[in-house]
């Protein structure tokens, strides 16, 4: 379910030290890091990534079949966490590929020189449009998502209401607490909802709109968890704690990962997206630089990008493939929300902005 595989929310501009948990993702044996043992290569490659990243175990059994390579994981907290931790150990970095950095941090992860440039075998498969490293190949796409405002179907049909639909609408009256979301400071869908907002009202106009919104009500919370599992009212886990905000920012998959084992399956999910208020992420892969075992990491990258891995990826970490012809499961395609229009920014312009538009939004907000 979405409460344990969509955690992407603490600590992207703050720095965090989670405790790391080391995995294997399947059987094998050799160097943690990727180096040498007993004297010959090793066949172990150790991924870095964040608490998010999941496979299933006939798919990572299948990488260690076709190339050798035994796969473990070394989990590093939220993304933004893990993406700290990796610039703090660049120079003795912990493992030989990293996964999780996307496009609200890739600068940073960039400037600080984490990745060693490599051109994955299939990228000529993927849409330019999600190679935002195209001119130097350090980092590879590996699934794009949507950050939108989710809406609890019940309460809207109970009380008569139209779900909002855009970000304009959030901040008229009939929507008056009634919106949760996350701390831009500490959370990765809530600093996408912040640049999703930046690219609809502009340098001039995302402030005045937050003013707007925070005199509309808006509740703020640290974490995706605690908004989405504890304060929405849409989801299971927000119907146990008796959650009381029918709006909520999180994710164009929350939908189906909300009818996952459930039996039989409804008509539709009990969350719906408001598809005018998504700002697109895309996450990435990269060889680390130092790492000791780069001819692994290199062929996991590679196999990141089969449709083996690709469509295996929608039920396990609820994100879209980038490979072109990749399959998603009923599931996900009968229940998710499709954005045809996501708002997006250059990577660079984030780079430059990002710092000073959360010290802004903490000033209006909080």
């Amino acid at each position: 379910m979405q409460n344990t595989t969509r955690r992407r929310a603490v600590s992207t501009l703050v720095l965090a030290t989670a405790g790391a948990t080391l995995l294997a993702a399947c059987g094998g044996s050799g160097s943690g890091s990727g180096g040498k043992a007993d004297g010959k290569p090793s066949k172990t490659v150790t991924l870095v990534s964040h608490d998010s990243f999941a496979a299933s175990k006939s798919v990572m059994a299948e990488f260690t079949k076709e190339t050798g390579y035994t796969v473990k994981v070394l989990r590093g907290g939220d993304a933004g966490a893990a993406v700290n931790q990796a610039i703090l150990t660049k120079d003795h970095p912990r493992g030989d590929v990293f996964f999780g950095v996307d496009n609200t941090l890739l600068s940073r992860a960039l400037d600080n020189g984490l990745f060693d440039p490599y051109t994955a075998k299939g990228l000529d498969q993927v849409a330019t449009d999600v190679q935002l490293d195209a001119s130097k190949h350090r980092v590879t796409p590996i699934d794009s998502g949507d950050v939108c405002v989710n809406y609890d179907r019940a309460y809207f049909t109970s009380h008569h209401l139209a779900p909002p639909q855009t970000f304009a609408d959030l901040v008229k009256p009939q929507y008056k607490n009634l919106l949760v979301t996350e701390n831009v400071s500490t959370s990765s869908p809530g600093l996408a909802f912040l640049l999703g907002s930046a690219a609809t009202y502009g340098d001039s106009g995302w402030q005045a709109y937050w003013k707007k919104l925070k005199a509309n009500g808006v509740q703020v919370v640290d974490s995706w968890e605690q908004a989405y599992d504890s304060a929405f009212s849409g989801s299971a886990a927000g119907k146990k704690a008796k959650g009381s905000k029918p709006l909520v920012v999180s994710y164009a998959s929350s939908p189906p990962a909300e009818v996952v084992g459930v039996n039989p399956p409804p008509a539709q999910s009990p969350v719906g997206v408001a598809t005018g208020t998504c700002f697109r992420q895309i996450e990435f892969a990269g060889v680390l630089h130092g790492a000791k075992n780069p001819a692994g990491a290199k062929a996991f990258i590679d196999f990141m990008l089969t449709r083996t891995f690709q469509q295996d990826m929608p039920l396990q970490m609820y994100v879209d493939p980038v490979v072109n012809g990749a399959k998603e499961p009923s599931l996900f395609t009968t229940y998710g929300a499709k954005v045809a229009h996501p708002t997006t920014l250059p990577p660079d312009k984030i780079a430059a902005k990002r710092d000073d538009w959360v010290k802004s939004w903490n000033s209006i907000v909080l």
